[in-house]
């Protein structure tokens, strides 16, 4: 079990770390490519699109076609994008190389938590194994800005995409390791919901887009969105989300606690970035290593606190808990401004953001993800991963708007701070939501026993 973790870990810092890696590389990009400033932003936002509005596409893949083997296809496809990209010669082909990387990311990512949750029975094994898992995905986030930073600064910005073909190939030689059991179903119950899968796509990147000052771009998103929801109630035989998987209270508000969450501590990292840079004059390399306490700290807190706390304090608590102290750590971040030392701009507020973040996610994983039949855990797994991905894309194009207009340079420091300012505030408001959310949530220790042969919503209540 330790190898399959690792295994599956591995996999998952792929995925988490390349949607924040290029972002210190972003400068160098442009120059060796001749990207103009309009189409820069597409290096980032064709992986985080791609990735987070095919996610229920991939989560369904692994219940239908089997775990080990989408797992394996999802880590091959992502590694061969990681190849192209390190080779890209033009705009255009990174930027489909980094979509490519998001396809395989999609695939992948439901996949490691869905055989998590199979090889680790529920209970404190369990617990632990996605406390782990959980802890690697956000450490892989702050880690992208410090990796990302080093590999460009003494070696190139190709060698951030390249490093994944040598990880991605020994993953998928360790991926023999997998039991074949979790090979899948039966031929007969192999069905795909393409239809509802483009639609799903199509309209969450529309309302991404839309939401950045095209309004009408985002009432088709929203269109196509209600003909998803339509498709998936009557008439996909085998739909992507289960309508049962959506009755029970725990599993459709944990998930809308867990797109606002995304919405705030993904983003987190683009406006710590431009702050660093264009507030602080940080370099690229100085950047990362600024994010230092952000990594040891999630990891900290992730992997013995939060495990330790969830024995003996209810998950509800721990959730609303993470948030208000996740708030307050963005409210302090939100007085950034130029001339301040690092202790107070930004490693004081890092204490209380890496503690909300890390109390916060673990116990809110568990909760989307427990109770659920095994022919849906792909499918629960991919709704909370998209839940997550399609928060974070959402959100942090709500917050480009609100701070948009905003040119950097030395003479504009104050106003850039005072503009990324107004943003850490809007996500300390959203956390506070998220706060009065949580504590609607079921708990989890309150929950019946499952029933064999019944479903989630119909088992009886203590």
């Amino acid at each position: 079990m330790p190898v399959v973790l690792a295994l599956l870990c591995a996999a998952q810092f792929m995925v988490v770390l390349d949607a924040s890696v290029v972002n210190v590389a972003l400068p160098s990009i442009q120059h060796a490519l001749g990207f103009d400033a309009r189409h820069l932003a597409w290096v980032g936002n064709a992986y985080a699109l791609s990735f987070g509005a095919l996610l229920l596409l991939g989560a369904r893949l692994a219940d239908l076609y089997g775990h080990r083997r989408v797992f394996t296809a999802g880590l091959a496809v992502f590694t061969a994008a990681s190849l192209a990209g390190g080779l890209a010669h033009a705009p255009g082909w990174l930027i489909a190389a980094r979509a490519g990387q998001g396809v395989g990311a999609a695939v992948l990512a439901p996949a490691t938590l869905t055989i998590l949750t199979s090889a680790f029975a529920e209970g404190p094994r369990r617990t632990q194994a996605i406390a782990v898992w959980t802890a690697v995905s956000l450490a892989g986030g702050t880690a992208g800005n410090l990796i990302g930073g080093a590999l460009t600064e003494y070696l190139s910005w190709r060698a951030i995409l390249l490093i994944n073909v040598p990880i991605g190939l020994a993953c998928l030689a360790a991926a023999r390791l997998l039991a074949p059991g979790r090979d899948g179903q039966s031929a007969g119950g192999r069905q795909l919901d393409v239809f509802g899968a483009v639609l799903a796509t199509a309209g969450l990147g529309a309302l991404a887009f839309g939401l950045s000052g095209a309004p009408a771009v985002m009432l088709t998103g929203l269109v196509l969105l209600a003909l998803f929801a339509l498709v998936e109630v009557r008439v996909a035989r085998v739909p992507l989300i289960p309508p049962s998987l959506l009755r029970p209270r725990a599993i459709w508000l944990g998930n809308t606690v867990m797109l606002l969450a995304g919405a705030c501590l993904n983003p987190m990292w683009y406006f710590l970035t431009l702050s660093l840079q264009n507030v602080l004059g940080y370099g690229p390399l100085q950047t990362g290593l600024a994010f230092l306490p952000h990594t040891l700290l999630t990891m900290l807190v992730g992997l013995r606190l939060t495990p330790w706390l969830m024995r003996r304090v209810d998950d509800r608590v721990l959730i609303v808990a993470g948030a208000l102290i996740g708030a307050a750590g963005f409210w302090w971040q939100s007085r950034i401004a130029p001339g301040q030392d690092y202790l107070t701009a930004i490693l004081g507020p890092a204490v209380l953001i890496s503690l909300g973040g890390g109390l916060l996610n673990t116990p809110l994983t568990v909760t989307v993800t427990s109770g659920v039949a095994p022919a849906e855990a792909g499918a629960a797994s991919g709704l909370m991963n998209t839940a997550k991905q399609v928060g974070g894309a959402l959100g942090l194009a709500v917050l480009v708007a609100l701070t948009a207009g905003q040119a950097a340079g030395p003479a504009r420091a104050q106003e850039l701070a005072a503009g990324y300012g107004q943003a850490f505030a809007a996500i300390a408001v959203v956390l506070a939501t998220v706060a009065l959310l949580a504590a609607a949530l079921l708990r989890r220790r309150d929950a019946a026993p499952a029933v064999p042969g019944k479903p989630v919503d119909q088992q009886p209540a203590r």
